[in-house]
């Protein structure tokens, strides 16, 4: 399932996302970086895929041709990481 990255509301989309196409919930962009599965704060440029071309507004459509829709399910797994991977990291190192 794919969902928007500002309502986080559900789509019945078309694979591929057109570049003018924007979430019937919010109005927001679809092919926008913050929807594509490349995307990754804190790596270059936010985005996993090397030969991509800077792209500075992350919430607005571009031309990028590595876009790809990511799942709810890869999104979702995210949330919260930080201060589970601190958790998983302190238990490695526990003694006793």
């Amino acid at each position: 399932m794919k969902h928007c990255h500002a309502c986080r509301k559900n789509l019945e989309i078309k694979i591929p996302v057109g570049r003018r196409e924007i979430c019937p919930f919010c109005g927001y962009d679809l092919r926008c970086c913050l929807n594509c599965v490349h995307y990754n704060i804190g790596v270059y440029n936010d985005c996993r895929e090397p030969q991509a071309e800077r792209v500075i507004e992350k919430d607005r459509s571009n031309f990028c041709d590595f876009f790809v829709f990511r799942d709810t399910e890869i999104v979702d797994i995210g949330k919260g990481s930080g201060e589970s991977v601190k958790i998983k990291a302190e238990s490695l190192f526990k003694t006793g």
